[in-house]
């Protein structure tokens, strides 16, 4: 099999993390690179559109290069973007949200605000998924194969590196283990704490004063219901995890209230008692982003605000390709959840038109 190697010029950076670079009329994608650097890649894969390779050289580096904190990054595939300095990374992913939603939501005007960053870019995981094969603890390699031994990962918190350090010594079973900081419940909680403190106190600043009703949507133990009863007559969380309701049931106001289910099953018979025009809804969905019933039924309800927090901008823009037919996109705003990585967290603020 041929496997030729080019000299290219890098020019973006894909959603993912992969450089992107042009030869000959066809794209290719090469990881570890950096926008404007010139670099020579060996082609490992031809597809029709595009091909991959891999990073041969850096002929002439970005001046946003730096110095990997981790030993094991190039290797493990956790992290896309520790090469990068850091003000950087936030500048590319305020980018690629914003040309997402162009692409994928066509979407002709896109409010974007500055990138929120992360206080502590490393040390900052309160969670950490480790697996142990063939003699080996750690994480799989970008190419999802193999195993990388990991005996301390750059990005996790002191307190799970700890767990990560007895877990080695315990010579545990085969298998996939979740490490985290004490605390945690067997339900989703955001992964980086400084960050969710940044994200509430932005939730808190862009609702709307004098709304009757809060539906927090795919509530989990009612993180921004519990930040946001204070300023609301009526406050309900929609959430189909059961560990998740019984935390938020645990302490509760007089006007608090939980459904245990589907958020298509409850957010109909919720919004259809409510005064659309003092509704405030909080969505933040899995990556998969909104089922359709759920689009559906905000379509035919229109509260006047929707928050959207979304962990994908792809199915965020879907999502809000949608609902801009009936509303007006006021702000989107990055935060930087995830350092080091490709991921973002990003939140919406749409208005009834």
């Amino acid at each position: 099999m041929n496997h030729p190697t080019l000299s290219l010029k890098v020019h973006d950076i894909a959603f993912g993390g992969k450089g992107v670079a042009r030869h000959d009329g066809k794209v290719y994608f090469i990881p570890w690179t950096i926008s404007g650097e010139t670099i020579t890649a060996r082609v490992i894969r031809q597809k029709k559109n595009f091909g991959e390779a891999e990073l041969l050289s850096i002929d002439l580096p970005s001046p946003d290069r730096v110095d990997p904190a981790c030993p094991y990054f190039g290797e493990c595939g956790g992290c896309s973007y520790q090469h990068i300095a850091y003000p950087k990374q936030l500048e590319m992913k305020a980018a690629q949200v914003e040309q997402t939603l162009r692409r994928v939501g066509k979407l002709p005007e896109v409010p974007m605000q500055k990138c929120i960053p992360a206080p502590h870019p490393y040390g900052y995981r309160n969670r950490i998924r480790i697996h142990v094969a063939n003699g080996v603890t750690g994480f799989f390699a970008q190419d999802g194969h193999r195993l990388v031994e990991v005996e301390q990962c750059a990005i996790a918190s002191p307190v799970v590196n700890q767990a990560l350090q007895n877990l080695r010594r315990a010579k545990v079973d085969e298998g996939d283990y979740a490490l985290r900081a004490q605390g945690g419940g067997p339900y989703f909680e955001q992964t980086n704490p400084e960050v969710t403190l940044e994200l509430l106190k932005l939730v808190a600043s862009t609702v709307r004063t004098g709304q009757s009703l809060l539906v927090d949507a795919y509530c989990g133990a009612g993180l921004f219901a519990k930040k946001l009863v204070s300023h609301f007559e009526k406050v309900v969380g929609i959430e189909e995890n059961s560990n998740a309701i019984e935390k938020a049931r645990r302490v509760v106001a007089p006007h608090e209230e939980y459904f245990h289910g589907d958020v298509s099953a409850h957010l109909g018979e919720v919004l259809a008692t409510a005064d659309p025009a003092r509704t405030t809804v909080i969505l933040d969905p899995p990556a998969t982003g909104l089922d359709p019933r759920v689009t559906e039924i905000l379509l035919a309800s229109i509260p006047v605000e929707v928050i959207y927090i979304s962990c994908n901008p792809a199915t965020l823009a879907r999502d809000l390709s949608a609902l801009c037919g009936k509303y007006q996109l006021q702000s989107v705003t990055p935060l930087d959840m995830f350092p080091q990585t490709a991921e973002i967290e990003v939140l919406a603020h749409l208005i009834a038109v």
